[in-house]
């Protein structure tokens, strides 16, 4: 059976400021996707959250980019919306950049991750979903998943992935994208995507045989406003088993925490903590950068699950690491490393302020 797996994600308010989505706000999206199940448009679905942002899984026969799923994410944003300007919410729809639907949802401000596939006979998904970070957070996870041997033990042993996976990479402040092959270019893929607020990974493919493997969201608000709106909070698929990663592969990343950009308003670096969806509410700082991951089987299209994959008592340790991390960023205050670099701040309050300073500033000679 070829099935579409679609995820679509966007903040339409925040409960209490910026640390969780209300449940009167998904209980309306599940209204609104039990709906268009009803009607046949979607085989089946799942809402779910992190953090603030709504979360909306659907699986259904029309193909990525399709206007329908799209109108229905879109206007599933924009009644959610509606609910949390009623019981003014923080931020009420501040990732829907537009008034207008415009036949799909690229460069409205949602986050979206898709992928069209043949379902096989044992079909294991990953969902990772991100709070308080941008698009380049899975840059270091999705290397190590498919290009690691030091993680994915797989790639050594495993006959059906000893040939490697290629790395659709985008730049997306030039909107252009390359292809890399790993293991043979991991050199080059390292230049680019160890610089996660300029190039992201946006898809990953089997070299053998050209399947998907993985997809993340690569939207910018900052770039699509032209102003800092909120983070992008990323979403990411990613197949398992068979000839990709196993799953405990696909999660081993996490084990130990990393520092991404976001925050506490967007401007910071910060450890990414693995939690589970209950404990994805972030409230130090506005914080730390959460992220989860929610497991599926899919029969026939139907969303088989989920299984909470960080709810587990093996991720603890890297949930302390994340909070002495936490700690040790937290001390420099609006000091760099903690505070984005200056380049990184442009689309803040930064620019104003440098422009009232122009005229102060004097030449050294």
């Amino acid at each position: 059976m070829r099935i579409t797996l679609s995820v679509l994600k966007a903040d339409v308010g925040g409960y209490v400021g910026h640390s969780v989505s209300h449940p009167d706000v998904l209980a309306r999206a599940k209204e609104c996707l039990a709906e268009a199940k009803g009607n046949g448009l979607l085989v089946d679905y799942h809402v779910t959250k992190c953090g603030d942002d709504l979360q909306l899984i659907m699986t259904h026969q029309k193909g990525e980019e399709s206007e329908k799923i799209h109108k229905l994410a879109w206007d599933t944003f924009v009644s959610c919306t509606e609910v949390a300007k009623a019981l003014k919410l923080h931020g009420a729809g501040q990732d829907l950049l537009t008034d207008a639907f415009s036949g799909n949802v690229k460069g409205m401000g949602p986050g979206v991750a898709e992928m069209e596939f043949e379902e096989r006979a044992a079909e294991t998904v990953i969902i990772l979903m991100a709070d308080k970070t941008a698009a380049g957070a899975w840059n270091m996870p999705l290397y190590k998943i498919f290009a690691d041997p030091f993680n994915t033990i797989g790639l050594v042993i495993a006959e059906n992935m000893h040939d490697g996976f290629s790395f659709e990479v985008h730049d997306v402040k030039e909107h252009r994208k390359i292809t890399f092959n790993a293991p043979e270019e991991i050199y080059d893929l390292l230049v680019l995507i160890g610089a996660p607020s300029h190039f992201a990974v946006k898809a990953v493919y089997h070299r053998q045989s050209n399947k998907i493997a993985a997809v993340s969201s690569t939207q910018r608000l900052s770039f699509i406003a032209g102003r800092y709106v909120g983070k992008d909070d990323p979403v990411c698929i990613i197949r398992s088993q068979g000839e990709f990663p196993a799953v405990g592969e696909i999660l081993e990343p996490f084990t130990a925490p990393i520092l991404v950009e976001g925050w506490m308003r967007g401007s910071h670096q910060g450890p990414l903590m693995p939690v589970a969806v209950c404990d994805s509410t972030p409230t130090r700082f506005d914080g730390p950068p959460r992220v989860v991951a929610i497991g599926f089987q899919l029969s026939s299209g139907k969303l088989v699950g989920p299984r909470d994959m960080f709810a587990d008592i093996s991720f603890n340790h890297a949930r302390e690491q994340a909070n002495v991390m936490a700690d040790i960023m937290r001390r420099h205050g609006p000091f760099e490393p903690h505070r984005l670099p200056l380049e990184q701040m442009e689309y803040t309050t930064m620019p104003q302020v440098m422009n009232k300073l122009q005229g102060r500033f004097v030449s050294l000679d």
